[in-house]
């Protein structure tokens, strides 16, 4: 079994290695373009290629570095997340969502093509990404490998990011507690954050201990990610974004800025950094990834 590679080169150099990777590995696991439904690839490709941050992956292979996992499994794991989030971004973007004209910088699937598209490429997705983690022999625990696809169902689900959705839907105009703020999050944006770093240590030897603390740095940082999510949204020009900038004032959704003002969401950004650097101390060197991953999370201007 081949092992995830120590960390031999700076974040910089790391974060760009691994952006690479999953471009390319995403490259030759989307269908063709040239390919019948030749306009359905083609839009699968455009919502996830030549774009994005690529946290959700770079999190599963930090995860999975911290449990010496091996190197093909945690790549299609990473993947897998990411077509899940690229499908939700789709459906985010669309008329009956939140109905936005840019994504990543680039006009968004169902502008570029058509609604019935962008529904059709959120569905090919999802189901494409449920392929990758159930390859027969992806793992060789086969029983490791079902709790795999059911970590992704999960996190993907009415539990998870789905039910996170429908929640800020409903919460559109509402004033929120922090707690119903939270609760929202932990669903809309920290079940996918959650399920990477879960997905990536399992594609190893992980002990429940390990588990256990992973998912204490994931939930943090899972939060982290929206607090500054919304912080920039509010002081983040659109051409720095990739997206437009003020859409949640704008469309009047609860946020931490709008709740706590910018001052006290950046403390509470902060907070929870501490939260998951404390849960990654005890691992030490193994999770330097994790840790460098959590600061970029939080000090990120875009």
């Amino acid at each position: 079994m081949s092992k995830a590679p120590a960390h031999a080169v700076d974040f910089a150099t790391w974060t760009a290695q691994v952006q690479q990777q999953i471009e390319s590995a995403l490259a030759a696991v989307l269908p063709a373009a040239s390919r019948a439904p030749a306009r359905l690839h083609d839009a699968m490709r455009y919502a996830c290629l030549d774009g994005g941050k690529r946290v959700r992956p770079l999190l599963v292979l930090a995860a999975a570095g911290v449990a010496g996992a091996d190197v093909r499994a945690s790549e299609q794991a990473a993947c897998a997340i990411e077509l899940i989030h690229a499908y939700s971004l789709v459906h985010d973007d669309m008329p009956c969502m939140d109905d936005d004209s840019l994504r990543r910088g680039k006009p968004t699937v169902h502008v570029e093509f058509d609604e019935a598209t962008a529904l059709l490429v959120g569905d090919a997705l999802q189901s494409l990404a449920f392929e990758l983690v159930s390859a027969p022999g992806l793992l060789p625990d086969a029983r490791v490998q079902l709790e795999l696809v059911h970590t992704l169902a999960s996190a993907a689900g009415s539990r998870g990011m789905a039910g996170g959705q429908a929640i800020d839907l409903a919460a559109v105009g509402q004033t929120l507690t922090l707690p119903e703020l939270e609760m929202m999050h932990i669903h809309k944006t920290g079940a996918l954050i959650r399920a990477s770093v879960r997905m990536g240590a399992l594609c190893g030897p992980s002990s429940p201990d390990l588990l256990e603390r992973l998912d204490r740095y994931a939930r943090a940082i899972g939060l982290a990610f929206q607090v500054v999510d919304d912080v920039l949204d509010t002081v983040a020009p659109t051409a720095t974004l990739g997206k437009t900038a003020g859409k949640d004032a704008e469309a009047n959704k609860p946020t931490y800025v709008s709740l706590l003002g910018l001052s006290r969401a950046r403390e509470l950004a902060e907070s929870l950094r501490a939260d998951a650097l404390s849960a990654m101390h005890p691992l030490g060197p193994p999770a330097n990834r994790l840790v460098e991953l959590a600061n970029f999370i939080v000090n990120r201007q875009f």
